[in-house]
This record gives C-alpha cells, sequence and structure tokens, in this order.
C-alpha cells in the first residue's frame, strides 16, 4: 500500500480529487548526510543479488569478473537524500520487486529508478513482419454520442469564456489591463490570442508542467502543489509524492542517475568543464563532438552526421538549408511542427498529403510533377519528401518499404524525422530501417533527437558527406547555436556506444606475426567487419570504460526488448479492453483516446490519486484535432510487467467511471488480459 503525503491543513484544494487527510509519508526528509543509513535496506537487497550472483557465476565459470556492487559514495548525492525512501514498508512495490532477479540477471540500479524483471518471457524482438500486411492508420470513431458531447463541451466552455470577457472588461477593468491598450500602448497578448490559454487550458493547469524532482525513471517524485484561486497561481506544501511514471520519453532509461551513463558524465565535467561555451565553427567544437558525429554515422550506417545542440532547432535550422524557392516539399499532414517552422522558412512551395497515405502521396506526386512550379511550369529544382519514422501525437508508424518504392519511381529526396523511433524501435535501435530492414543508404537524410532514446539532449542530421558539410555552413545552428555541452554528448555516446557494443581493439602484431616462418599457415586477420554494427574501440574516448555488459551490448539489448514487449502489451491491452487506441502496437506511444475536455483533467487526477499513484500526460487542441482529445502513455524499459498491470487495471477502473470504452475490438477482462499477456504479445 502507497499511502499519500501528509497534506498540509490549510489546502482548499478545488483542483483535486485527493481527500485532506493526514496519513504517514513514505518519504523522509534528511537532516544530513550522516543519515545514510535509512537506505540500507534498498542498498542491503542489491548487495545480496550480486553476492547470490557472484557465487552462481564463481560456480560456473570462476575466471568471472562479478558485477560491481552499487557504490554509496557515488549514488548518494544532496539531491537525493530528501527523496530517500522510507522502507519500512517491506511491501512497498516501488522499492522492491514482487518476484525478486535470479542470480543470472544483476541490477545494479534502484528498483524505482529501473524495475527488476528476470522473467525472459516478458521479452520481445521489434521488427516487422512481412508475412502480414502493414498496419495501415486507421481511425475508429465513437458513438455519435461521444462526438455530440465533446463538441458541446467545447461550445459551452467558449460561450462562457466570451463572456466572462464581455462582463469582465466593463465591471473589473482592473483584471483585464492587460489584455486592453492603456497609456498609449496596445496590449502585447490580445484577447483574442491568449483566449484559449486563459479561459480553456488554465481550468486544467494543475494538469501539465508538473515539477518533478529526481531521475524520471521507472517511478517520479512529483512535487506537491495545489491551487487556491482555480489554477491562477499554484503553491507548493512542501511534499513530494512518488508515483509509476508514464509520461516520460526516457525509452531505454539510460537517463539514470547512477551507473556506467552517470560516471562517465560526471568524469566528463571534471575533464570539459560545463560548457564549450561557443558555437561548432567557432571555438566551441571539441573532440568529443568530433567523436560523436563519427559514432552517429556508424551506427546509421551513413558517411557523415551533425549534432545541434536542441531537437525542435534541428529541424527548425537545418531544413531552410536543404530547400528554396523554386523546390518543393511534400509533407505529411501530421508533421511536427518543429518541421513545419522549417519548411516555412525554407522558402520552398508546401504541398500537403493525408497521414501516412501513400495512394494519397502518389497522386499528390503525379499532379506535381505533371504540372511543375506554379505559373511557369518550369521543372522543380528538387522535391523533398518530409515524414516522421513515429508520429509523436498518433504512434503511427510511416510505411517506410512502400515510400521507399515511391522513391525509386518518382526520384525524390526523402527526409525521415526519427525522433521518437531511434533507439527504441528495431531489434538493433536503428530505428524504422532498422525495423523494416531496409537500408539506410535509400534514405538520403536521417533526422533524430537524443532526448528519447539516448536519455540526452539535442539532435543530429545524418547523409552524405558532401550534404553534411555544406549544412555545417548553411544551417542556422552552425554559426549561431550553442554547442552541446560535453557532459550531454557524453551521455549521448554511452548510450549509443552501449546499444551497439564496443569492438574489442585489434591485437597488437608480434614478431611471429611479422615474420612468419615457413611452415606457418598465413592466415588474413578477422576484420571488424565480422562485428557488424559494433562501434569500434578507437571512436570512444580513452578515458571513458563501459563495464562489461555494456560494452558487448548484452544490456541494451536487454532494454530493447523489455520495452518491445512493454508497448505491445500496454497497446493490446488497453484495445482488448474495450478502449479505442491509435498507433501501431510497437510505438513506445500509446495515445489513448478520451475526446471530451472535459474528461482530460478528470483522468489525470483520478489517476495521480490510486492507491499507488500514476503520473499520466494529457493532450489535446490544438496539438491534436478539435474533437481527438486524448492520454499519451509512454511506456519504457524500466517498467516490469506488473507495472504495465498497474496501468491496465487503474485505466480500466477509470475509464469504466468515465465512459471511455467504445472500442470495437473483442473485449476481455483484466484478468484475464493480465494473465495471457505474453500471448496478446506475441498475437499481435
Amino acid at each position: 500500500m502507497i499511502f499519500p503525503l501528509e497534506q498540509d491543513k490549510k489546502m482548499p484544494s478545488l483542483m483535486t480529487l485527493n481527500p485532506s487527510s493526514h496519513s504517514p509519508s513514505i518519504f523522509k526528509e534528511k537532516e544530513s548526510r550522516s543519515q545514510l543509513p535509512s537506505i540500507t535496506t534498498a542498498v542491503s537487497y542489491l548487495s545480496a543479488i550480486q553476492r547470490a550472483e557472484s557465487r552462481a557465476r564463481s560456480h560456473n565459470n570462476p575466471h568471472t569478473t562479478p558485477t560491481p556492487t552499487l557504490s554509496l559514495s557515488s549514488s548518494i548525492t544532496t539531491s537525493s537524500e530528501d527523496t530517500a525512501l522510507d522502507e519500512d514498508d517491506e511491501n512497498n512495490c516501488f522499492v522492491n520487486p514482487h518476484t525478486p532477479p535470479t542470480s543470472e540477471q544483476v541490477f545494479i540500479t534502484p528498483h524505482t529508478e529501473f524495475g527488476h524483471c528476470a522473467n525472459e518471457a516478458y521479452r520481445c524482438v521489434s521488427k516487422h513482419d512481412y508475412t502480414k500486411p502493414f498496419q495501415e492508420h486507421t481511425i475508429e470513431e465513437p458513438p455519435c454520442y461521444i462526438h455530440f458531447a465533446t463538441y458541446i463541451s467545447f461550445l459551452i466552455l467558449h460561450m462562457l469564456g466570451h463572456l466572462r470577457d464581455f462582463f469582465g472588461k466593463r465591471f473589473a477593468r482592473s483584471h483585464f489591463t492587460h489584455l486592453m491598450p492603456h497609456n498609449g500602448y496596445a496590449p502585447l497578448n490580445s484577447d483574442f490570442d491568449s483566449f484559449f490559454p486563459r479561459r480553456l487550458k488554465r481550468r486544467m493547469d494543475d494538469c501539465y508542467g508538473q515539477p518533478i524532482t529526481g531521475v524520471p525513471g521507472r517511478t517520479v517524485l512529483i512535487l506537491d502543489r495545489y491551487s487556491p484561486d482555480y489554477n491562477h497561481t499554484q503553491i507548493y506544501t512542501g511534499g513530494k509524492t512518488r508515483a509509476l511514471n508514464v509520461s516520460s520519453y526516457n525509452y531505454l532509461a539510460f537517463s539514470q542517475g547512477r551507473g556506467s551513463w552517470a560516471d562517465a558524465v560526471a568524469e566528463s565535467i571534471h575533464r570539459y568543464g560545463v560548457s564549450s561555451c561557443g558555437t561548432r565553427l567557432d571555438s566551441g567544437s571539441n573532440d568529443l563532438h568530433v567523436s560523436a558525429e563519427a559514432l552517429i554515422a556508424h551506427f546509421l550506417g551513413t558517411e557523415d552526421a551533425l549534432v545541434c545542440s536542441m531537437g525542435f532547432a534541428t529541424n527548425s535550422t537545418f531544413i531552410p538549408g536543404l530547400a528554396g524557392k523554386g523546390s518543393l516539399i511534400i509533407s505529411d499532414e501530421l508533421n511536427h511542427t518543429s518541421m513545419r517552422v522549417g519548411i516555412r522558412q525554407s522558402g520552398a512551395e508546401v504541398r500537403i498529403f493525408k497521414h501516412n497515405n501513400m495512394s494519397s502521396l502518389e497522386s499528390l506526386l503525379r499532379e506535381v510533377i505533371s504540372q511543375g512550379q506554379p505559373e511557369t511550369h518550369r521543372v522543380w529544382k528538387k522535391i523533398l519528401v518530409i515524414v516522421e519514422g513515429l508520429y509523436s501525437m498518433e504512434g503511427t508508424l510511416v510505411n517506410l518499404p512502400r515510400i521507399v518504392e515511391l522513391k525509386q519511381k518518382y526520384k525524390f529526396y526523402l527526409y525521415i524525422d526519427e525522433a521518437h523511433s531511434i533507439g527504441s524501435l528495431g531489434s538493433r535501435g536503428r530505428g524504422v530501417t532498422d525495423y523494416f530492414n531496409v537500408p539506410p543508404g535509400t534514405i538520403d537524410i536521417l533526422m533524430g533527437t537524443f532526448s528519447k532514446g539516448f536519455g540526452a539532449a539535442g539532435g543530429y542530421i545524418a547523409g552524405s558527406k558532401p550534404l553534411i558539410d555544406a549544412l555545417r555552413l548553411r544551417s542556422h545552428s552552425g554559426p549561431y547555436a550553442e554547442a552541446i555541452t560535453p557532459s550531454v554528448i557524453t551521455q549521448v555516446v554511452v548510450s549509443m556506444a552501449s546499444i551497439m557494443g564496443v569492438a574489442p581493439p585489434a591485437p597488437q602484431p608480434t614478431k611471429s606475426m611479422l615474420f612468419p616462418s615457413l611452415d606457418s599457415s598465413i592466415t588474413a586477420p578477422k576484420e571488424s567487419a565480422e562485428l557488424p554494427g559494433m562501434a569500434l574501440a578507437s571512436m570512444l574516448p580513452t578515458w571513458m570504460n563501459l563495464r562489461p555488459s555494456l560494452a558487448d551490448g548484452s544490456e541494451a539489448r536487454v532494454r530493447m526488448r523489455r520495452l518491445a514487449f512493454n508497448c505491445r502489451y500496454l497497446h493490446v491491452g488497453l484495445k482488448k479492453l474495450g478502449f479505442i487506441v491509435y498507433g501501431h502496437a510497437s510505438s513506445p506511444i500509446v495515445p489513448l483516446l478520451i475526446f471530451n475536455p472535459g474528461k482530460l483533467p478528470l483522468f489525470v487526477r483520478m489517476m495521480r490519486a490510486r492507491p499507488i499513484p500514476i503520473v499520466v500526460v494529457v493532450v489535446t487542441y490544438p496539438a491534436t484535432s478539435f474533437g481527438t482529445g486524448r492520454v499519451r502513455l509512454c511506456p519504457s524499459a524500466s517498467h516490469t510487467k506488473e507495472d504495465i498491470d498497474i496501468v491496465l487495471r487503474a485505466c480500466d477502473e477509470v475509464g469504466g467511471i468515465l465512459d471511455m470504452k467504445h472500442g470495437s475490438c473483442e473485449r476481455w477482462g483484466i484478468e484475464e488480459v493480465c494473465e495471457r499477456a505474453v500471448e496478446l504479445v506475441h498475437t499481435v
């Protein structure tokens, strides 16, 4: 049982379903670093696992080096003192797993950050099955009364908002001064421009921008707050609540506070400082950036790559360098805003095709190629088709095999944004090209970000060397944007190298190898090509040491397989419970449709108020179409099968209360879904 934190007696919360009761806290604030023994339960648990693993491996192979134990000095910091768990409750599922891992699989991270799950049945490989047809994007419609109630709700919100503005400007002018001309100044934000955030979003501001502390892993610590004035202001109580986290993009759980990733980042700060303090074209480029770009190109199978300090800016600053006046850009209607900004800045002509609809794309290609440029009908200088590998709001995968066929037929350039697919899709984590087993050389420009699959920040663009060399000068990020900080680029290098695995260095030539005897058979040395996809040891900084499970790629493979299982299980499980779910079954983004704007904040608050709190993210207009409000669930490799069970049970209960089950799929009970999870995953 998880108890809520003690609430302030004066808290007149109008925006939460939590009763204001005084309950014991599962957290204990630490007065000084001398109280570190309070975490002995977790450390002793991890140490016991390590000792069992050492005994088992010593019995099988006495020469095997045991996995290092968790270091207290490196894992407990000042920031983690205030969030240390009070582990008097031995049944706390956030602290200890239901089923401890066996001695064959050791986890050196806390169960709160990365769930301990040793059951190999809860694994799956992310790859496309060509024996089955591609899963087209289909929109399942709810009953008519749901659409009617949704539009009526928006109509009521708009009417009430305009009425409040009308009477407020006349009878409460002091509250509307910033929206009206005053002292000869025009308002910076007009009432029309700010109507949506003031009259619609503010009603559910407690559901957005929830501050957290600590690592955004399997669980997350949210800072308790309340609003005495209907979300105009938020007051923090000083308390914290640990909740199950299905809202972060930490897909492979590389963003951790301890382990080889954190150790390498700490070492990079000691060696390089906090910032490069310059742009890439000036003095901000260092050897880490060069190593990272070579590693990314090797990882993706391209000639060269270029990194940027911000994922959004990667699209918005590089696309203008790819096309201009006289060029044509064909864009999917649901492409991310960053791409739309870059397309507008390019000055090229823009045409839109229906979301992931290859028939619409081919029809448009025929039209624009036959007609040419507007007015003059001259041939286009170039045609660039821009799509996403995995769409962030819909969870749909691009139909890559079909779009490659169209590319070969109509001779256009292809730009793929793999912000959400790189690292999370494919048996080797290489994104949609890996998932569909399409050669990366058939794609002209590959773009991706580091904030999802790699637990870092920033983005990259990869392609041919002449293209990348041109973008280094022509894009705005090269001469104007700050270079990625050394600590962040180190995290990128470590996480990417752990996914690829690091090939052992070639043996140094000995005298017998240089001058072989005449009777010895001369054989050619084995090349690194026998280790496909692995990073060369020379690509990593000499001071960067990875533990064996990271260097051979085994730990990352386990994480990718756990992520694939969790994604499929959550997606198919929700469908079997009767919900309308968009997207592909292998997508780490699972959009659960709610539709009605009034149900969005209720869903968030009810999930947060459960005995085991769950943090979710809801999305509505203008981020989605007008009547398709949804909750966007993001499972990760850090979740266990029991965690997904908890989410499914919570959605089943809350969804029944809020009348959200309108799917047409054959329905199962929650117990049957949980019991037949493995069967469900492998029948997708």
